[in-house]
């Protein structure tokens, strides 16, 4: 019986090291070299590699990776010309599409099966659903070009839909490989001028995973630093750790290969293997027989370890870090599998059943607007923010008080910074203005008022400002908010968006009323009871002598400290007449003391308004107005809930897909990982 799959998860790590040992074991018991030798191409340990890898491409069969789960993978990739098509051909004993430019317009999927019953080849071709079954060697190419024209058109374009060819044959290595279009910068005629972008595109797609086994295809002529090639895996394998280079065309050029091979200079991490490929008309026995005797016999070539020379030997290689990269996986890959069905169960779970009455209708409908008005309770009140821990922006509380905070940081916190032009000659255009037949040294009360609506009405904006400010983005949280828990209604979200949107609105109105009230009531006249008034004040006029002083001495210095509201220079008021100047003083004393009672009120004013208007529209204003939207009158609204949208059954249908693709792959890895058990017992 399998096991639970989370046990089976945390069983696979520890049998993953001694997996990779029985492998490491069998390729050095069964990689000797033959009579002849040379390495065996097609190694014995089927009741091994071939499960494992059977149970990876029945994953990549069920298309879970478009379940964002990604397998490993090894894909080959080159230079155009570099012989990738060559190495593929070497591996598989087939013949592969050849001829100028971009042979291979599509990613090309191919899955050798060794087969020791097999009196012929079996081979097969899938694309778009289709199996076409391959009975000749010589149809092969004749096939991939067919599925390709049909899937990348028939000129010389390409395209990312793969082709799958599965080559079951007694003397093939048990891999499965994913060759890709070659590089090349300069279009021909017939291809696209972005060809290298798009063919950048596919490559690293399939190379970034840090899954893929990306098995580099380099000639032995080419300057491997510059090949196009090893900067694109260097970009995604900095190190080369998951990196194989084949170098090609080695009786091409041999002349230093070994010192290249040697140095390393790429960073290449699986290492190196030497190829001779097939030339002209030569049968894959008759070129394995040739590329033996040439790394035996060859003057140069013959230097070369023959651990990292010779298609067997790649095939050796391949086998055993596949084998080696899928075991390593596993956990990864169940792990993934188990979280994303979980999820998706979830989701179908939550998605609304067909409603069939009006009953129906309105039990759904109420459940909607109760989970928005929580969310909304949540994120604007109470300050919980679980639903959206990672997005700041949603955080209501905290950015409605950051906005609390900068208002009050803008509004102007004394007199005198929005005062106009030098120290107190403000004031004195006022006094003169306000002159009258009656006792001297008095301050007229209408002179201090009118004084102070002017400074009123120069900061007046900003609280209207600020409430605005708050809205729109109460306006935005409430209409995500809203989004979000009627997504399996969308045929009712623009009727529900709109009801929120016309309520904001009509307290926004009811806001800048309220605020603009209080700006108001500070232009009528001046009051306050705080006693910080009066202390203020009395500070302040405690400087009074010192002022007079200094406009009679003209030898001192004519700065004047007022301590924590500023220094000012009153040079120019030593012309003026002394009792204007003292009222000066006096008035702009009483200014500043008072201004503090102002900027308190049309802080907290403003901000207690928003906190009450705020929780009314929460508990009460907004269900009221969706519900009178939606339910209202004839209850039309509630008529569109009987009728599933498309988008919605769409999306059921998806979800359903994919738990049973993910049922499926979770039996199907729970099955390899329990042989991998048994094969450590």
């Amino acid at each position: 019986m399998i096991s639970n799959m989370i046990s089976q998860c945390s069983r696979s790590k520890s049998l993953k090291t001694s997996f990779q040992t029985k492998m490491e074991h069998r390729v050095t018991s069964d990689g000797k070299c033959n009579s002849k030798g040379a390495p065996p191409l097609a190694s014995s340990y089927d009741a091994q590699i071939r499960p494992l890898l059977d149970a990876v491409d029945r994953l990549r069969d069920l298309k879970v990776m478009q379940e964002g789960i990604e397998l490993p993978t090894i894909v080959v990739v080159g230079d155009q010309s570099s012989g990738k098509s060559s190495v593929l051909e070497s591996l598989a004993g087939i013949s592969l599409p050849r001829g100028q430019g971009i042979c291979t317009r599509v990613p090309l999927i191919m899955r050798l099966k060794r087969d020791k019953s097999a009196v012929s080849p079996q081979i097969q071709l899938q694309y778009k659903d289709e199996t076409i079954q391959i009975t000749t060697e010589f149809g092969i190419t004749a096939a991939i070009n067919k599925a390709t024209d049909e899937i990348a058109g028939s000129g010389k374009a390409i395209s990312n839909i793969p082709l799958t060819l599965v080559v079951s044959k007694e003397d093939v290595p048990d891999l499965t490989m994913v060759d890709l279009p070659g590089i090349t910068r300069v279009p021909v005629q017939g291809q696209p001028e972005n060809i290298y972008e798009q063919i950048s595109g596919i490559i690293k797609e399939y190379i970034s995973p840090k899954e893929s086994i990306i098995l580099n295809v380099l000639s032995a002529a080419a300057d491997f630093t510059i090949c196009e090639s090893i900067q694109m895996s260097r970009q995604v394998d900095r190190n080369g750790e998951r990196t194989l280079a084949v170098v090609t065309k080695v009786d091409m050029a041999p002349e230093g290969l070994h010192e290249k091979v040697m140095a390393d200079d790429v960073k290449i991490g699986l290492g190196y293997v030497c190829v001779r490929n097939r030339v002209g008309d030569e049968s894959y026995d008759e070129a394995r027989v040739e590329e033996t005797k040439l790394f035996e016999t060859h003057p140069l070539l013959s230097k070369i370890d023959k651990s990292i020379v010779g298609v067997p030997m790649l095939a050796q290689k391949l086998m055993m870090i596949q084998a080696a990269s899928i075991s390593k996986c596993l956990p990864d890959i169940v792990k993934k599998i188990n979280e994303k069905l979980s999820f998706n169960v979830k989701e179908l779970n939550n998605m609304p059943r067909n409603l069939s009455t009006m009953t129906d209708a309105m039990k759904a409908f109420m459940k909607v607007l109760i989970s928005i008005k929580e969310t909304l309770k949540k994120i604007l009140i109470l300050r919980e923010y679980d639903e959206y821990p990672d997005d700041l922006e949603m955080h209501g509380v905290a950015r409605i008080v950051d906005m609390l905070t900068q208002y009050s940081q803008e509004l102007p916190v004394n007199p005198h910074m929005i005062s106009e032009g030098e120290f107190l000659m403000e004031e004195i255009i006022f006094l003169e203005e306000a002159k009258a037949i009656g006792l001297p040294n008095f301050l007229p009360e209408s002179t201090f008022k009118t004084l102070l609506k002017r400074k009123i009405d120069g900061i007046s904006h900003f609280p209207i400002e600020f409430v605005k400010k708050v809205w729109n983005y109460v306006e935005k949280v409430v209409i995500k908010v809203l989004l979000k828990h009627s997504d399996n209604y969308p045929q009712l979200q623009s009727s529900m968006t709109m009801a929120a949107q016309n309520l904001i609105e009509k307290m926004t109105k009811q806001s800048c009323q309220s605020v603009q009230r209080m700006i108001d009531v500070e232009r009528v006249g001046a009051y306050t009871s705080n006693p910080d008034y009066m202390a203020t004040w009395c500070s302040l006029m405690g400087k009074q002598d010192h002022f007079m002083d200094l406009l009679h001495n003209h030898s001192e210095c004519s700065i004047l400290n007022l301590d924590r509201f500023g220094k000012f220079n009153v040079d120019h008021l030593r012309q003026q007449q002394k009792e204007i100047a003292e009222k000066a003083f006096d008035l702009r004393m009483r200014m500043i003391a008072y201004w503090r009672s102002v900027e308190l009120r049309l802080v907290d004013g403003p901000a207690l308004h928003i906190l009450y208007s705020i929780q009314k529209l929460v508990e009460v204003e907004m269900d009221e107005e969706i519900l009178n939207e939606i339910a209202g009158d004839s209850g039309k609204g509630l008529e569109k809930m009987l009728e599933e949208s498309p988008s919605v059954a769409r999306k059921r249908d998806r979800l359903r897909k994919s738990v049973e693709l993910l049922e499926e792959s979770k039996q199907v890895v729970a099955t390899i990982i329990d042989r991998i058990a048994l094969l450590d017992d």
